[in-house]
């Protein structure tokens, strides 16, 4: 046994001194540096590089990690700057210097050595012992390198100073909303995050691997280029050894060089392709060797075919349907991306979890851990340009940075299987034949992808049909007309047998849908406690703030929820009108989390973080956004029982493969459980596409007797792909109710009937209301952004109040209330009575937080008023709804329970919600 032990002990001695003889190949510069703020810009003139610093700092890390710049010292009040976007605990914008001695091994003596900076923001300059390095770096996406091997001094400490300035360089953005540089999402840091490192290299050494896969042959396309001061020495060998996703060494090849660049064709026989359903990652190693020099460069890559055939995306030529979200640089606990796996897991596996396979990084590139993981999980990713901007070729040294940035990203980050579509920016406008050629110039260097010359815009002349030179188009609109929910959900009523087929009738390349949803939430304060980093939510502490001042901070949970269910149901029907139109590739969501910039835009299922508001849960939201989805197309929401329900069940399969033996079966339940009606359709294969249809169902609803919401569900038996929808049922004839009660649109009766103790239902006309235009979807984006929109994020109640007794309705908004909300002006009841108690509220605006209602009670001398400010009157044959609401309202005023206990004044309520002058406040679209 000793024997052993003593064995063993010194084979890892003699493996340690094994490996001690490897010459080092890299440092790994990450720790304490000094650090000094350069805020007068005056560390050049007064060569700061040659001083040392009292300050320490962590690096990786930025400025206010460490506790450096302005403190913030705003206070959390309903003013726009605290709503524009999260705040800094410490602010600093211009030059900073970074200063490290560092040691050199000897060995590195004629080397080349490369310096790494993995991510900055925006310009950095170097200087090696008091000696400025030549050059600088200025890319917002990719890492920045400097050789220094003719500057360090081997074998002796080395002082490395580095001046990071994070002041604007170049055009990019209009008011700095571009999200790779923005205080509006991240923050403009300064610091530097990832890898930082020196590594050491040959004189010629291989600058690029770009690998571009070809699965028709069976083959990867390999271009090497090769770095050197000396053409001359260009003469060698290249070795290109691959590993296939099961870790198996596939055939060496080996070619002779004699130039800068070397392509050849590889082949990978029975490849294993790369998709979201199976993200099989390759990895190729070359390794040249020209004399006695040698270096190698390993990248991953994935075999897969991305075309746009057919004005269709395919994904190795099947159908292929983005469920996308975007990403704006959003990350509310340190402001700043992560350069880590760890980072980007959380983020890709909530996508995932919600049903998504798709993200959108809007006018920014991620680092290289984001597309590693979106990699191994089969996302497919859009990239952008750092651009958003109204006058993009307007200045030439923009137009030359976009170029380079351009070469940059797809050196660094082109052979991910999961980037696989470019645009060059976000809404932009300006010069499209500026754009058309740099889009041309890319497409031409990197075929990997496909690629787009602005994701949307509103530029006159453009916008509404693709750019000529587009592999496919992101859009809200066609020339034909709307292609998301936005533009129509407030307009029209409820139906769920609408697609978009009519506006993209024509189209020459794939459409997905451009930002659909932007349905504003109210905040959840409980997320404040969750802001422990570098950023504070002076805008959810001001809402807090402004709601306990009011007395009615007890209703911001309600509030949240409330406007958050009607959120989810609005991005339902927004996905599944997606889902249900033939020749469409895809939609991407504003949002699935919270966008916290542009006036606090709480846009999200989720929210910042990427957790759970509690609003619908991943296995809820995948039953309508996932690769299988059973779906229904039918005409309303609402119905009376005397007609029979008609519905077309349909599919859309955008799995891997068709479903074989699929048996749908279908059912409708009331608000109990009980079975209205069930059945089976026909037993089929469900073919991969969209509009496949499954069979239709007919039922009458003379069964349902009572007014009730109903659930219409459908499921593929054996299986967990289901999916369900509500439907309203009103009965057809309505019982007299209520005829010792005054209805009256007339405020002067309503006070006649009063005086002589009457009940009171008082139902003015929405034109004699003082009040806001009667909304039913939410508030669009941000109140803040967009401050003239009129403005409600939907209704709230209490569904055992006994008004409502009669009338079926959850807390919250959902497709019945169309008609209420959009029949009716929004009382703004503040003024009426502190705390006034509404038996419906509209939840407002979290800008403004307004009591705001619909209907409310009071005691008014010795008589009882009901005031409703929906339209219960007119056309009520047509209105099963209003109909509905009017008899639980009078069936309510009529029992016990009608006992008011709020004291008013009529002269007071007339002061505040008659409009004498009959003047119906201006409708406004925020889209005109």
């Amino acid at each position: 046994m000793k024997i052993s032990r003593l064995l063993i002990a010194w084979g890892i001695i003699a493996l340690f001194m094994s490996s001690c003889k490897q010459p080092m190949q890299e440092i790994d510069l990450s720790g304490e540096w000094e650090v000094a703020l350069d805020s007068l810009d005056k560390g050049i003139s007064e060569k700061w590089y040659a001083e040392s610093f009292s300050d320490r700092i962590l690096l990786p890390g930025t400025l206010c990690d460490a506790g450096y710049g302005t403190p913030c010292a705003l206070e959390p009040v309903m003013e726009k700057e605290i709503f524009l976007n999260l705040k800094r605990k410490f602010d600093y914008l211009g030059p900073a210097w970074y200063r490290k001695e560092i040691s050199v091994p000897e060995e590195w003596k004629d080397k080349d050595i490369i310096l790494t900076l993995e991510r900055v923001i925006w310009n950095s300059q170097v200087w090696i012992n008091g000696m400025q390095v030549e050059g600088f770096n200025e890319s917002l996406t990719t890492p920045h390198y400097f050789n220094l091997g003719k500057y360090l001094v081997p074998g002796e400490n080395n002082v490395i100073a580095i001046r990071i300035d994070n002041r604007r360089q170049h055009d990019i953005s209009i008011r700095n909303l571009a999200h790779a540089y923005t205080n509006d999402t991240q923050t403009i840091w300064n610091g530097i995050l990832g890898k930082i490192a020196l590594t050491a290299k040959d004189k010629v050494r291989i600058e690029e691997l770009r690998l571009t896969p070809n699965i028709d042959n069976q083959t990867v396309n390999v271009t090497v280029k090769i770095g050197s001061d000396d053409t001359a020495l260009v003469s060698g060998k290249l070795r290109l050894s691959v590993k296939d996703p099961k870790g198996n060494k596939l055939p060496e090849r080996e070619v002779e060089i004699n130039s800068m660049e070397t392509t050849f064709e590889y082949s990978v026989e029975d490849a294993m392709l790369w998709d979201e359903f199976t993200p099989n990652i390759y990895e190729a190693t070359a390794t040249l060797e020209v004399g006695n020099m040698t270096d190698s460069k390993s990248e991953t890559f994935g075999m897969r075919k991305l075309t746009n055939k057919e004005a269709l995306l395919q994904i190795n030529d099947r159908r292929l349907f983005l469920r996308g979200t975007l990403e704006c640089c959003i990350f509310p606990l340190k402001g700043y991306p992560p350069t880590d796996n760890a980072g980007w897991e959380k983020v890709f596996n909530a996508a995932r979890n919600y049903g998504l396979n798709h993200i959108r990084f809007h006018s920014w590139c991620p680092p290289e851990a984001a597309f590693d993981v979106a990699d191994k999980m089969g996302f497919y990713l859009q990239i952008e340009l750092p651009l958003w901007a109204l006058n993009v070729g307007e200045d030439p040294k923009t137009v030359d940075f976009l170029y380079d940035e351009a070469k940059r990203i797809m050196k660094e980050y082109g052979n991910h299987p999961s980037f696989c579509f470019w645009s060059l920016g976000n809404e932009l406008q300006g010069d499209f034949s500026v754009m058309d050629k740099l889009l041309t110039t890319i497409k031409q260097e990197d075929k990997r992808h496909l690629y787009m010359t602005t994701t949307f815009t509103f530029e006159p002349g453009h916008g509404s049909w693709p750019e000529p030179n587009d592999d496919f188009w992101v859009s809200q609109w066609t020339k034909n007309g709307w292609v998301r929910g936005q533009g129509i959900f407030d307009d029209q009523p409820a139906s769920f047998n609408k697609d978009f087929s009519t506006a993209i009738e024509g189209l020459p390349v794939p459409l997905i849908t451009h930002e659909i949803g932007q349905y504003s939430v109210f905040p959840n304060l409980k997320e404040i406690d969750k802001y422990t980093g570098n950023l504070l939510p002076l805008n959810f502490k001001a809402v807090a703030k402004d709601l306990e001042k009011k007395g009615r901070l007890y209703l911001a949970e309600d509030n949240l929820m409330a406007s958050g269910k009607l959120a989810a149901i609005l991005y339902k029907e927004e996905i599944e009108r997606a889902l249900k139109t033939p020749g469409f590739s895809g939609f991407q969501l504003l949002d699935l989390h919270d966008f916290p910039g542009q006036g606090t835009a709480l846009v999200g299922i989720i929210d910042a973080f990427w957790e759970s508001k509690g609003l619908i849960t991943p296995e809820e939201f995948r039953q309508f956004c996932s690769p299988i989805v059973p779906l229904a197309r039918f005409e309303k929401a609402t119905y009376i029982n005397n007609e029979t329900f008609e519905v077309q069940f349909e599919a859309a399969n955008f799995s891997d493969k068709a479903l074989n033996d699929v048996q749908p079966e279908w059912i409708l339940k009331d608000s109990k459980g009980s079975t209205i009606a069930e059945g089976k359709l026909e037993k089929q294969e469900v073919a991969i596409g969209n509009a496949l249809k499954l069979g239709n169902a007919s039922i009458p609803l003379k069964p349902v007797a009572k007014a009730d919401r109903l659930t219409l569900s459908i499921q593929f038996a054996g299986t967990d792909y289901r999916n369900s929808w509500n439907i309203w049922v009103y009965p057809q004839e309505m019982p007299e109710v209520g005829t010792e009660i005054a209805y009256t649109r007339s405020f002067a009766d309503a006070e006649k009937a009063l005086n002589q103790g009457k009940k009171v239902l008082l139902n003015p006309a929405q034109e004699d209301i003082n009040g806001l235009e009667g909304k039913f979807v939410q508030v669009f984006w941000s109140p803040v952004h967009f401050p003239n929109q009129p403005g409600t994020m939907g209704i709230l109640c209490d569904p055992a109040h006994p008004a409502l007794a009669d009338f079926p309705t959850e807390m919250h908004s959902n497709w019945q209330w169309w008609d209420i909300c959009k029949n009716a002006t929004t009382m703004e009841l503040d003024s009426l009575k502190n705390n006034m108690q509404p038996i419906i509220r509209m939840v407002d605006n979290f800008y403004k937080n307004r009591n705001l209602g619909l209907l409310f009670e009071a005691k008014v001398g010795n008589g009882k008023l009901l005031v409703c400010s929906s339209d219960l009157i007119k056309d009520l044959d047509s209105r099963p709804v209003s109909r509905q609401l009017r008899y639980s309202l009078l069936k309510y005023m009529g029992s016990s329970a009608f006992h008011p206990e709020e004291e008013l004044s009529f002269e007071q309520i007339k002061k505040v919600l008659h409009n004498v002058n009959k003047k119906k406040e201006e409708k406004k679209s925020i889209y005109e």
